[in-house]
């Protein structure tokens, strides 16, 4: 089966699951409080992030290379974002686990590694020599 399709069908299911869990514990009141709080909390500590790591790009931009990390990071934060914006407690976890820098690095470091190791596979080059002979 496709990833795509069971991830669409798993995150609802699994955020329902919490739902209910955490409901029966605290409330419904306190639950629908605390998904709105972790939001709020989320996107205003992820647009910080997105600026720190727009301020620590130009020092790179202005020496003319490209802020390849920083680039990354950036949509690591919008996707975590997102991910905050999104109601549910698993999404909210993995949401604050990307805005924290040392797991986002450590998330950009293993999306990098699955890149460069896909890259390399589909990498046909075939070295050789030639000459070119005129009849």
């Amino acid at each position: 089966m496709n990833r795509l399709f069971i991830l669409i069908i798993a995150v609802p299911l699994i955020e329902i699951f919490l739902f209910i869990k955490v409901g029966s514990y605290i409330g419904a009141y306190n639950t629908i409080s605390l998904t709105l709080i972790t939001a709020i909390i989320g996107v205003i500590y992820a647009r910080y992030e997105g600026f720190n790591t727009l301020r620590s790009a130009i020092p790179q931009l202005k020496k003319d290379e490209i802020p390849i990390y920083e680039i990354i990071s950036g949509a690591a934060l919008a996707f975590a974002a997102l991910l905050l914006i999104l109601p549910g407690f698993a999404t909210d976890l993995l949401g604050f686990l990307l805005i924290f820098p040392p797991t986002r690095k450590v998330f950009v470091n293993k999306f990098s590694e699955n890149v460069k190791s896909k890259n390399n596979l589909n990498n046909n080059v075939i070295e050789g020599e030639f000459e070119d002979k005129e009849d």
